[in-house]
Protein backbone atom coordinates (compact mmCIF):
# COMPACT_ATOMS: atom_id res chain seq x y z
CA UNK A 1 0.00 0.00 0.00
CA UNK A 2 1.17 3.45 -0.51
CA UNK A 3 1.92 5.46 2.36
CA UNK A 4 0.18 8.65 3.28
CA UNK A 5 1.10 11.48 5.48
CA UNK A 6 -0.41 11.10 8.94
CA UNK A 7 -1.01 15.28 9.59
CA UNK A 8 -2.22 15.98 5.83
CA UNK A 9 -3.52 12.30 5.32
CA UNK A 10 -1.66 12.27 1.53
CA UNK A 11 0.35 9.96 0.12
CA UNK A 12 4.40 10.79 0.28
CA UNK A 13 5.81 11.73 -3.09
CA UNK A 14 9.39 10.33 -2.88
CA UNK A 15 10.75 12.96 -4.34
CA UNK A 16 10.27 15.06 -1.07
CA UNK A 17 12.95 12.98 0.75
CA UNK A 18 15.32 13.76 -1.76
CA UNK A 19 14.04 18.08 -2.06
CA UNK A 20 15.04 17.56 1.83
CA UNK A 21 18.34 16.31 1.76
CA UNK A 22 19.99 18.81 -0.72
CA UNK A 23 21.80 22.37 0.61
CA UNK A 24 20.00 25.75 -0.53
CA UNK A 25 21.48 27.28 -3.26
CA UNK A 26 23.50 30.83 -3.06
CA UNK A 27 21.88 33.43 -5.49
CA UNK A 28 24.41 35.07 -8.05
CA UNK A 29 24.39 38.77 -6.41
CA UNK A 30 25.01 37.17 -2.69
CA UNK A 31 28.30 35.21 -4.50
CA UNK A 32 29.55 38.15 -5.97
CA UNK A 33 29.23 40.48 -2.54
CA UNK A 34 31.52 37.55 -1.03
CA UNK A 35 34.22 37.74 -3.73
CA UNK A 36 34.32 41.64 -2.88
CA UNK A 37 34.53 40.95 0.24
CA UNK A 38 37.42 38.27 0.31
CA UNK A 39 39.29 40.79 -2.18
CA UNK A 40 38.88 43.40 -0.04
CA UNK A 41 40.37 41.55 2.90
CA UNK A 42 42.88 40.56 1.40
CA UNK A 43 43.73 43.88 -0.33
CA UNK A 44 44.10 45.23 3.14
CA UNK A 45 46.24 42.04 4.18
CA UNK A 46 48.24 42.74 1.21
CA UNK A 47 48.72 46.45 2.22
CA UNK A 48 49.62 45.89 5.43
CA UNK A 49 52.08 42.86 5.63
CA UNK A 50 53.78 43.64 1.90
CA UNK A 51 55.29 47.28 2.62
CA UNK A 52 57.95 45.27 4.99
CA UNK A 53 59.38 42.76 2.08
CA UNK A 54 58.99 45.98 -0.35
CA UNK A 55 62.31 47.20 -0.28
CA UNK A 56 62.95 51.02 -1.58
CA UNK A 57 66.02 52.14 -0.19
CA UNK A 58 67.81 51.74 -3.59
CA UNK A 59 65.51 54.91 -4.13
CA UNK A 60 67.12 56.76 -0.62
CA UNK A 61 69.29 58.49 -2.29
CA UNK A 62 67.39 59.87 -4.92
CA UNK A 63 64.69 60.93 -1.85
CA UNK A 64 67.28 62.88 -0.34
CA UNK A 65 68.73 64.42 -3.47
CA UNK A 66 65.51 65.78 -4.09
CA UNK A 67 64.59 66.92 -0.72
CA UNK A 68 68.36 68.49 -0.64
CA UNK A 69 67.86 70.24 -4.03
CA UNK A 70 64.51 71.62 -2.67
CA UNK A 71 66.20 73.47 0.40
CA UNK A 72 69.54 74.24 -0.95
CA UNK A 73 71.12 72.25 2.04
CA UNK A 74 72.63 68.54 1.81
CA UNK A 75 69.86 66.30 3.11
CA UNK A 76 70.85 62.26 4.66
CA UNK A 77 68.57 59.52 5.67
CA UNK A 78 69.76 55.95 7.17
CA UNK A 79 66.94 54.14 6.08
CA UNK A 80 63.71 54.50 3.68
CA UNK A 81 60.55 52.40 4.72
CA UNK A 82 57.01 52.35 2.28
CA UNK A 83 53.50 52.54 3.90
CA UNK A 84 50.73 51.80 1.95
CA UNK A 85 47.98 52.73 5.18
CA UNK A 86 46.12 55.05 5.77
CA UNK A 87 47.93 56.73 2.49
CA UNK A 88 50.71 55.77 0.09
CA UNK A 89 53.75 57.11 1.01
CA UNK A 90 57.77 57.06 2.46
CA UNK A 91 58.61 57.16 6.35
CA UNK A 92 62.43 58.73 6.52
CA UNK A 93 64.54 57.90 9.62
CA UNK A 94 67.12 59.73 10.72
CA UNK A 95 66.85 62.72 9.02
CA UNK A 96 69.25 65.39 8.62
CA UNK A 97 69.87 68.61 7.07
CA UNK A 98 73.63 69.76 7.41
CA UNK A 99 73.80 73.53 8.13
CA UNK A 100 75.82 76.39 6.60
CA UNK A 101 79.73 76.38 7.34
CA UNK A 102 78.68 80.12 8.10
CA UNK A 103 76.63 79.74 10.94
CA UNK A 104 78.42 76.04 12.37
CA UNK A 105 78.06 72.72 12.04
CA UNK A 106 75.30 71.21 14.04
CA UNK A 107 72.22 70.22 11.67
CA UNK A 108 69.73 72.71 10.81
CA UNK A 109 67.03 69.71 10.97
CA UNK A 110 67.30 66.62 12.56
CA UNK A 111 64.36 64.08 13.12
CA UNK A 112 63.91 60.48 14.25
CA UNK A 113 61.09 59.78 11.72
CA UNK A 114 59.76 61.97 9.17
CA UNK A 115 56.66 60.82 7.05
CA UNK A 116 55.68 62.02 3.79
CA UNK A 117 52.76 61.27 2.07
CA UNK A 118 51.95 60.55 -2.00
CA UNK A 119 49.53 62.93 -3.51
CA UNK A 120 47.82 59.98 -5.75
CA UNK A 121 46.30 62.26 -8.94
CA UNK A 122 49.98 63.20 -9.43
CA UNK A 123 51.18 59.76 -10.42
CA UNK A 124 48.75 59.88 -13.56
CA UNK A 125 51.16 63.06 -14.61
CA UNK A 126 54.41 61.02 -14.19
CA UNK A 127 55.38 62.98 -11.19
CA UNK A 128 55.65 62.34 -7.87
CA UNK A 129 54.13 65.03 -5.23
CA UNK A 130 53.98 64.66 -1.64
CA UNK A 131 50.73 66.11 -0.33
CA UNK A 132 52.16 66.21 3.43
CA UNK A 133 55.54 65.70 5.12
CA UNK A 134 55.59 65.50 8.46
CA UNK A 135 58.33 65.46 11.29
CA UNK A 136 58.28 63.77 14.78
CA UNK A 137 59.74 65.53 17.32
CA UNK A 138 62.28 67.25 15.29
CA UNK A 139 64.85 69.52 16.66
CA UNK A 140 65.61 72.93 14.72
CA UNK A 141 68.50 75.06 15.57
CA UNK A 142 67.89 79.27 15.05
CA UNK A 143 71.12 80.73 14.24
CA UNK A 144 71.46 84.16 14.05
CA UNK A 145 74.91 86.13 13.78
CA UNK A 146 76.43 89.34 14.77
CA UNK A 147 76.25 90.98 11.47
CA UNK A 148 72.42 90.45 11.49
CA UNK A 149 72.20 87.21 9.25
CA UNK A 150 70.24 84.04 10.06
CA UNK A 151 70.60 80.20 8.88
CA UNK A 152 67.18 80.31 7.86
CA UNK A 153 67.18 82.71 5.17
CA UNK A 154 69.20 81.10 2.18
CA UNK A 155 66.55 78.41 2.77
CA UNK A 156 63.57 80.65 2.66
CA UNK A 157 64.98 82.62 -0.68
CA UNK A 158 66.20 79.52 -2.22
CA UNK A 159 62.33 78.11 -1.84
CA UNK A 160 61.15 81.33 -3.36
CA UNK A 161 62.93 80.79 -6.64
CA UNK A 162 61.41 77.20 -6.87
CA UNK A 163 57.91 77.66 -8.71
CA UNK A 164 55.10 75.76 -7.23
CA UNK A 165 51.11 75.44 -7.21
CA UNK A 166 49.07 76.19 -4.23
CA UNK A 167 48.70 73.40 -1.23
CA UNK A 168 45.16 73.23 -1.86
CA UNK A 169 44.99 72.31 -5.69
CA UNK A 170 42.64 69.48 -6.55
CA UNK A 171 44.53 68.75 -10.01
CA UNK A 172 47.91 68.93 -11.13
CA UNK A 173 49.30 71.30 -13.20
CA UNK A 174 52.82 72.37 -14.89
CA UNK A 175 54.19 73.32 -11.01
CA UNK A 176 54.34 70.70 -8.40
CA UNK A 177 51.88 71.60 -5.89
CA UNK A 178 53.53 72.76 -2.16
CA UNK A 179 52.92 70.18 0.56
CA UNK A 180 51.49 70.32 3.77
CA UNK A 181 54.92 70.75 5.70
CA UNK A 182 53.65 69.86 9.59
CA UNK A 183 55.85 68.69 13.33
CA UNK A 184 55.02 67.99 16.63
CA UNK A 185 56.64 67.70 19.30
CA UNK A 186 59.74 70.08 17.95
CA UNK A 187 62.52 71.97 19.41
CA UNK A 188 64.07 75.44 18.60
CA UNK A 189 67.16 76.28 20.02
CA UNK A 190 68.22 79.88 19.30
CA UNK A 191 71.84 79.90 18.76
CA UNK A 192 74.07 83.59 19.27
CA UNK A 193 76.80 83.17 16.72
CA UNK A 194 78.59 79.57 17.44
CA UNK A 195 77.44 79.61 20.92
CA UNK A 196 73.90 77.85 21.81
CA UNK A 197 71.85 80.41 24.02
CA UNK A 198 69.59 79.05 27.06
CA UNK A 199 66.64 80.12 25.23
CA UNK A 200 64.66 77.68 23.21
CA UNK A 201 60.79 76.88 22.50
CA UNK A 202 59.89 73.32 23.44
CA UNK A 203 56.63 70.97 22.38
CA UNK A 204 56.42 73.26 19.42
CA UNK A 205 53.93 72.24 16.80
CA UNK A 206 54.61 74.25 13.70
CA UNK A 207 52.64 73.64 10.02
CA UNK A 208 53.66 75.74 6.24
CA UNK A 209 51.51 75.40 3.55
CA UNK A 210 51.25 77.64 -0.34
CA UNK A 211 47.63 79.28 0.27
CA UNK A 212 48.96 81.12 -2.79
CA UNK A 213 51.49 80.43 -5.73
CA UNK A 214 53.37 83.49 -3.94
CA UNK A 215 52.90 83.79 -0.73
CA UNK A 216 53.03 81.39 2.67
CA UNK A 217 51.32 80.81 5.39
CA UNK A 218 52.42 79.46 8.99
CA UNK A 219 51.81 78.31 12.28
CA UNK A 220 53.51 77.75 15.85
CA UNK A 221 52.31 76.99 18.68
CA UNK A 222 55.20 76.28 21.72
CA UNK A 223 55.93 76.80 24.92
CA UNK A 224 58.83 79.10 26.21
CA UNK A 225 62.00 77.40 27.80
CA UNK A 226 65.40 78.05 29.52
CA UNK A 227 67.86 75.53 29.87
CA UNK A 228 69.91 76.92 33.03
CA UNK A 229 67.35 77.55 35.00
CA UNK A 230 64.18 75.91 36.71
CA UNK A 231 61.21 77.28 34.77
CA UNK A 232 58.01 75.19 34.97
CA UNK A 233 54.81 77.31 33.41
CA UNK A 234 55.46 79.98 30.81
CA UNK A 235 52.65 80.10 29.36
CA UNK A 236 52.02 79.70 25.39
CA UNK A 237 53.57 81.55 22.81
CA UNK A 238 51.66 81.12 19.69
CA UNK A 239 52.70 83.18 15.97
CA UNK A 240 50.55 82.82 12.90
CA UNK A 241 50.76 85.03 9.76
CA UNK A 242 51.84 84.83 6.29
CA UNK A 243 55.66 85.34 4.26
CA UNK A 244 55.90 86.32 0.32
CA UNK A 245 58.32 86.21 -2.18
CA UNK A 246 61.20 87.61 -2.65
CA UNK A 247 64.41 88.52 -3.94
CA UNK A 248 66.17 89.63 -0.35
CA UNK A 249 64.61 88.64 3.73
CA UNK A 250 64.29 92.32 3.70
CA UNK A 251 62.35 92.35 1.05
CA UNK A 252 59.38 89.32 1.95
CA UNK A 253 56.46 90.95 3.03
CA UNK A 254 54.97 89.91 6.01
CA UNK A 255 51.45 90.03 7.59
CA UNK A 256 52.36 88.31 11.38
CA UNK A 257 50.11 87.82 14.80
CA UNK A 258 52.30 86.46 17.91
CA UNK A 259 50.96 85.86 21.31
CA UNK A 260 52.33 85.34 24.70
CA UNK A 261 49.56 84.61 27.02
CA UNK A 262 48.54 82.97 30.29
CA UNK A 263 52.37 83.61 31.39
CA UNK A 264 53.02 83.78 35.37
CA UNK A 265 55.06 87.03 35.87
CA UNK A 266 57.24 84.68 38.27
CA UNK A 267 58.43 82.42 35.12
CA UNK A 268 58.34 84.80 32.94
CA UNK A 269 61.27 86.69 34.90
CA UNK A 270 62.99 83.36 35.30
CA UNK A 271 62.93 82.97 31.67
CA UNK A 272 64.08 86.47 29.72
CA UNK A 273 66.52 87.09 33.26
CA UNK A 274 67.41 84.05 34.77
CA UNK A 275 66.38 84.33 37.59
CA UNK A 276 63.37 85.06 40.08
CA UNK A 277 62.29 88.81 39.87
CA UNK A 278 60.25 88.50 43.12
CA UNK A 279 56.87 89.15 40.89
CA UNK A 280 53.65 87.37 40.58
CA UNK A 281 50.54 88.19 39.00
CA UNK A 282 49.92 86.71 35.15
CA UNK A 283 51.02 88.69 31.42
CA UNK A 284 49.58 88.67 28.62
CA UNK A 285 51.18 89.78 25.18
CA UNK A 286 50.19 90.75 21.75
CA UNK A 287 52.40 91.97 18.86
CA UNK A 288 51.18 92.59 14.92
CA UNK A 289 53.61 93.33 12.53
CA UNK A 290 52.93 94.28 8.67
CA UNK A 291 55.02 95.31 6.08
CA UNK A 292 58.43 93.65 5.01
CA UNK A 293 61.17 92.39 7.26
CA UNK A 294 63.51 95.11 7.14
CA UNK A 295 60.77 98.17 7.72
CA UNK A 296 57.19 96.77 9.08
CA UNK A 297 54.41 98.54 11.02
CA UNK A 298 54.24 97.04 14.78
CA UNK A 299 51.34 96.75 17.25
CA UNK A 300 52.15 95.62 20.80
CA UNK A 301 49.48 94.98 23.84
CA UNK A 302 51.01 94.20 26.39
CA UNK A 303 48.18 93.12 30.05
CA UNK A 304 49.18 92.91 33.70
CA UNK A 305 46.94 91.09 35.60
CA UNK A 306 47.02 91.11 39.47
CA UNK A 307 50.61 92.62 39.59
CA UNK A 308 52.32 91.96 42.63
CA UNK A 309 55.56 91.36 45.18
CA UNK A 310 56.16 87.90 45.67
CA UNK A 311 56.67 88.36 49.52
CA UNK A 312 53.14 89.59 50.34
CA UNK A 313 49.79 90.34 48.90
CA UNK A 314 48.44 94.32 48.82
CA UNK A 315 45.06 95.03 49.54
CA UNK A 316 44.87 96.44 45.32
CA UNK A 317 47.14 94.60 42.84
CA UNK A 318 48.40 96.08 40.05
CA UNK A 319 46.55 96.31 36.50
CA UNK A 320 48.52 97.12 33.67
CA UNK A 321 46.97 97.97 30.21
CA UNK A 322 49.86 99.19 27.66
CA UNK A 323 49.43 99.92 23.89
CA UNK A 324 53.06 100.53 21.65
CA UNK A 325 53.13 101.77 18.28
CA UNK A 326 55.97 102.05 16.09
CA UNK A 327 58.04 100.89 13.20
CA UNK A 328 60.37 97.79 12.96
CA UNK A 329 63.85 98.67 10.96
CA UNK A 330 66.67 96.82 10.33
CA UNK A 331 65.04 93.22 10.25
CA UNK A 332 63.19 93.75 13.49
CA UNK A 333 66.72 94.85 15.19
CA UNK A 334 65.55 98.51 15.55
CA UNK A 335 62.39 100.05 16.30
CA UNK A 336 61.84 103.94 15.75
CA UNK A 337 58.85 106.03 15.95
CA UNK A 338 57.19 103.86 19.05
CA UNK A 339 54.54 105.69 21.11
CA UNK A 340 52.72 103.62 23.98
CA UNK A 341 50.27 104.73 25.88
CA UNK A 342 48.27 103.23 29.32
CA UNK A 343 45.58 103.06 29.08
CA UNK A 344 45.42 102.45 25.45
CA UNK A 345 44.94 105.65 23.25
CA UNK A 346 40.42 105.50 22.64
CA UNK A 347 40.09 104.03 26.24
CA UNK A 348 37.72 105.71 28.33
CA UNK A 349 39.88 105.68 31.70
CA UNK A 350 41.94 108.86 32.21
CA UNK A 351 45.45 108.72 30.60
CA UNK A 352 48.25 107.56 32.97
CA UNK A 353 51.79 107.24 31.16
CA UNK A 354 52.70 108.12 28.01
CA UNK A 355 56.13 106.65 26.50
CA UNK A 356 57.87 107.93 23.40
CA UNK A 357 61.26 106.97 21.92
CA UNK A 358 63.57 105.15 19.53
CA UNK A 359 65.71 102.11 19.79
CA UNK A 360 68.20 102.28 16.93
CA UNK A 361 69.86 98.66 18.07
CA UNK A 362 68.35 96.65 20.33
CA UNK A 363 72.25 94.65 20.78
CA UNK A 364 73.67 98.16 21.51
CA UNK A 365 71.21 99.43 24.37
CA UNK A 366 73.06 102.55 25.07
CA UNK A 367 71.90 103.70 21.18
CA UNK A 368 68.41 104.04 22.43
CA UNK A 369 66.30 107.46 23.71
CA UNK A 370 63.22 107.27 25.79
CA UNK A 371 60.78 109.78 27.39
CA UNK A 372 58.40 109.18 30.33
CA UNK A 373 55.36 111.62 30.80
CA UNK A 374 52.69 112.04 32.34
CA UNK A 375 49.33 114.71 31.57
CA UNK A 376 48.00 114.48 35.15
CA UNK A 377 48.65 110.78 36.99
CA UNK A 378 46.70 111.57 40.61
CA UNK A 379 48.37 110.81 44.34
CA UNK A 380 46.07 108.33 44.87
CA UNK A 381 47.28 105.99 42.20
CA UNK A 382 50.90 106.93 43.32
CA UNK A 383 49.99 105.63 46.97
CA UNK A 384 48.52 103.14 45.43
CA UNK A 385 51.49 101.56 43.72
CA UNK A 386 53.45 102.15 46.46
CA UNK A 387 51.19 99.72 48.73
CA UNK A 388 52.16 96.85 45.76
CA UNK A 389 55.71 98.17 46.45
CA UNK A 390 55.92 97.83 50.00
CA UNK A 391 53.56 95.98 52.61
CA UNK A 392 54.46 98.89 55.56
CA UNK A 393 52.20 101.71 54.10
CA UNK A 394 49.09 102.08 56.59
CA UNK A 395 45.99 101.26 54.63
CA UNK A 396 44.12 104.20 56.44
CA UNK A 397 47.12 107.11 54.81
CA UNK A 398 45.30 109.51 51.83
CA UNK A 399 47.07 111.60 49.41
CA UNK A 400 45.99 114.40 47.12
CA UNK A 401 47.78 116.42 44.31
CA UNK A 402 48.47 115.80 40.55
CA UNK A 403 52.01 114.44 38.81
CA UNK A 404 53.18 115.85 35.41
CA UNK A 405 56.21 116.40 34.20
CA UNK A 406 58.54 114.12 31.80
CA UNK A 407 61.62 112.02 33.12
CA UNK A 408 64.42 111.04 29.29
CA UNK A 409 66.59 107.99 29.48
CA UNK A 410 69.67 108.64 26.82
CA UNK A 411 72.61 106.27 28.58
CA UNK A 412 76.05 108.27 28.48
CA UNK A 413 79.37 108.07 29.97
CA UNK A 414 80.14 105.73 32.58
CA UNK A 415 79.33 106.57 36.05
CA UNK A 416 76.57 109.21 34.92
CA UNK A 417 73.08 108.81 35.89
CA UNK A 418 71.21 108.21 32.38
CA UNK A 419 68.10 109.91 33.40
CA UNK A 420 67.12 113.30 32.94
CA UNK A 421 63.70 115.68 33.14
CA UNK A 422 61.51 116.69 36.13
CA UNK A 423 58.19 115.77 37.90
CA UNK A 424 55.49 118.24 39.65
CA UNK A 425 52.99 117.65 42.18
CA UNK A 426 50.83 120.23 42.64
CA UNK A 427 49.04 120.63 45.28
CA UNK A 428 50.08 117.84 47.51
CA UNK A 429 48.50 116.37 50.47
CA UNK A 430 49.55 113.23 52.73
CA UNK A 431 47.68 112.83 55.94
CA UNK A 432 48.06 109.84 58.35
CA UNK A 433 44.84 109.91 60.54
CA UNK A 434 46.85 108.79 63.43
CA UNK A 435 48.83 112.49 63.95
CA UNK A 436 45.46 114.57 63.09
CA UNK A 437 43.20 115.33 60.15
CA UNK A 438 46.02 117.86 59.11
CA UNK A 439 48.28 117.42 56.02
CA UNK A 440 51.84 116.51 56.44
CA UNK A 441 52.68 118.08 53.15
CA UNK A 442 51.31 121.66 52.32
CA UNK A 443 51.87 122.96 48.27
CA UNK A 444 54.37 121.18 45.64
CA UNK A 445 56.81 119.12 45.13
CA UNK A 446 59.33 119.40 42.73
CA UNK A 447 62.13 117.14 41.46
CA UNK A 448 64.49 118.15 38.33
CA UNK A 449 67.05 116.15 36.87
CA UNK A 450 70.71 118.60 37.83
CA UNK A 451 74.20 118.07 35.87
CA UNK A 452 77.12 117.64 37.32
CA UNK A 453 80.08 120.25 36.34
CA UNK A 454 83.45 120.33 37.05
CA UNK A 455 84.91 123.32 39.45
CA UNK A 456 86.08 126.38 37.79
CA UNK A 457 89.56 128.14 37.87
CA UNK A 458 87.80 131.00 40.54
CA UNK A 459 86.31 128.11 42.58
CA UNK A 460 89.65 125.60 42.73
CA UNK A 461 91.91 128.84 43.69
CA UNK A 462 89.63 130.00 46.36
CA UNK A 463 89.31 126.55 47.39
CA UNK A 464 85.53 127.06 47.53
CA UNK A 465 83.20 123.66 47.57
CA UNK A 466 83.02 122.01 44.49
CA UNK A 467 79.07 121.31 43.39
CA UNK A 468 78.24 117.50 43.15
CA UNK A 469 80.78 114.84 41.02
CA UNK A 470 77.57 112.92 39.62
CA UNK A 471 74.19 113.97 37.54
CA UNK A 472 70.96 113.57 39.93
CA UNK A 473 67.92 114.96 40.35
CA UNK A 474 67.49 117.00 43.39
CA UNK A 475 63.88 117.20 45.68
CA UNK A 476 63.51 121.20 45.77
CA UNK A 477 62.79 122.20 49.15
CA UNK A 478 59.09 120.91 50.48
CA UNK A 479 56.96 122.61 53.10
CA UNK A 480 56.42 120.14 55.79
CA UNK A 481 53.41 120.87 58.67
CA UNK A 482 55.22 118.70 61.70
CA UNK A 483 54.02 120.31 64.64
CA UNK A 484 56.13 123.49 64.56
CA UNK A 485 54.80 127.30 64.47
CA UNK A 486 57.10 127.53 60.95
CA UNK A 487 56.87 124.91 58.41
CA UNK A 488 59.97 122.28 58.91
CA UNK A 489 61.35 122.23 54.89
CA UNK A 490 62.43 118.64 53.24
CA UNK A 491 65.32 118.45 50.69
CA UNK A 492 67.11 115.86 49.02
CA UNK A 493 69.37 114.69 46.01
CA UNK A 494 69.17 110.89 44.27
CA UNK A 495 71.72 110.27 41.93
CA UNK A 496 73.35 106.66 40.57
CA UNK A 497 75.09 106.08 44.32
CA UNK A 498 72.14 106.52 46.34
CA UNK A 499 69.69 109.35 47.87
CA UNK A 500 70.51 112.00 50.59
CA UNK A 501 67.73 113.98 52.44
CA UNK A 502 68.45 116.82 54.49
CA UNK A 503 64.99 117.38 57.19
CA UNK A 504 65.13 120.69 58.77
CA UNK A 505 62.58 123.24 61.44
CA UNK A 506 60.33 123.03 63.83
CA UNK A 507 58.52 119.49 64.56
CA UNK A 508 56.83 117.57 66.89
CA UNK A 509 57.44 113.68 67.64
CA UNK A 510 54.23 112.41 67.22
CA UNK A 511 54.24 114.65 63.74
CA UNK A 512 57.54 113.01 62.41
CA UNK A 513 56.68 109.72 63.32
CA UNK A 514 53.52 110.18 61.38
CA UNK A 515 55.48 111.09 58.60
CA UNK A 516 58.06 108.09 59.15
CA UNK A 517 54.93 105.83 59.12
CA UNK A 518 53.33 107.09 56.40
CA UNK A 519 57.05 106.89 53.63
CA UNK A 520 58.26 104.17 55.29
CA UNK A 521 61.40 104.39 52.58
CA UNK A 522 61.93 108.51 53.87
CA UNK A 523 60.99 107.10 57.57
CA UNK A 524 63.84 104.24 58.27
CA UNK A 525 65.23 105.01 60.91
CA UNK A 526 64.17 108.16 61.41
CA UNK A 527 62.79 106.91 65.07
CA UNK A 528 65.98 105.44 66.67
CA UNK A 529 67.31 108.99 66.13
CA UNK A 530 64.85 110.99 68.19
CA UNK A 531 66.42 112.15 71.30
CA UNK A 532 64.67 110.31 73.92
CA UNK A 533 65.17 113.29 76.42
CA UNK A 534 63.48 116.05 74.74
CA UNK A 535 59.60 116.58 75.52
CA UNK A 536 56.89 116.11 72.59
CA UNK A 537 57.59 119.09 70.85
CA UNK A 538 57.68 121.03 68.91
CA UNK A 539 61.16 121.59 68.82
CA UNK A 540 64.20 122.32 66.01
CA UNK A 541 65.71 119.45 64.36
CA UNK A 542 68.60 119.01 61.67
CA UNK A 543 68.77 116.05 60.50
CA UNK A 544 70.63 114.42 57.65
CA UNK A 545 69.27 110.68 55.88
CA UNK A 546 71.91 108.91 53.54
CA UNK A 547 71.17 105.80 51.65
CA UNK A 548 73.65 104.29 49.44
CA UNK A 549 71.44 101.93 46.85
CA UNK A 550 71.12 98.31 48.29
CA UNK A 551 72.29 99.48 51.84
CA UNK A 552 70.71 100.52 55.23
CA UNK A 553 69.31 104.37 55.62
CA UNK A 554 71.33 106.24 58.06
CA UNK A 555 69.88 109.17 59.71
CA UNK A 556 72.29 112.12 61.93
CA UNK A 557 71.37 114.49 64.34
CA UNK A 558 72.90 117.70 64.08
CA UNK A 559 70.18 119.72 65.83
CA UNK A 560 71.60 122.77 67.76
CA UNK A 561 70.18 120.66 71.52
CA UNK A 562 71.87 117.99 70.38
CA UNK A 563 75.36 118.15 73.17
CA UNK A 564 77.40 116.32 70.47
CA UNK A 565 76.32 114.70 66.69
CA UNK A 566 75.74 110.87 67.35
CA UNK A 567 74.57 108.65 64.09
CA UNK A 568 71.62 105.94 64.48
CA UNK A 569 70.99 103.37 62.22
Amino acid sequence: MQETDPTFERPLDPGDAAEHDTAPSLSTHTLRRLLYFAFAVLAVMLLILLPPYISVNRYQHRIATSIGNSLGRPVHLDKVSLNLLPLPGFTLENFVVDEDPAFGYEPVIRANSVRATLRLSSLWSRRVEFSTISFTEPSVNLVHLSNGKWNLESILLHAARIEAAPTAQKTSGSAPRFPYIEATGARLNLKLDREKSPFSLTDADFALWLPDPQQWHLRLSAHPARTDTNVSDTGLFELEGTLGRAASLGQVPIILRGTWRNAPLGEVSRFLLGRDAGLRGEMDLTANAQGTVSNSLVQGHLRLTGARRADFVPAQPMDIDLQCLGTATSDFHGFEDLRCSWPPAGSSDAPILALTGTLPDLRNPKSSSIQIGTPGLPATTLLDWLRVASSRVPADVTAAGALTGNIDYAPGPSGTLPLHGGLLLTNASLINPHAGPASLVSGDIALRSTTATPPTPQQAKHHKPAPPAVDGFQLSPVSLALGGKDPATLEGRFDANGCTFHLTGMASTARLLALATAIPQLGDGLAEVLPTNRATGPYRIDLTATRPWGQPQTWTDTSPRTPAPHSHR
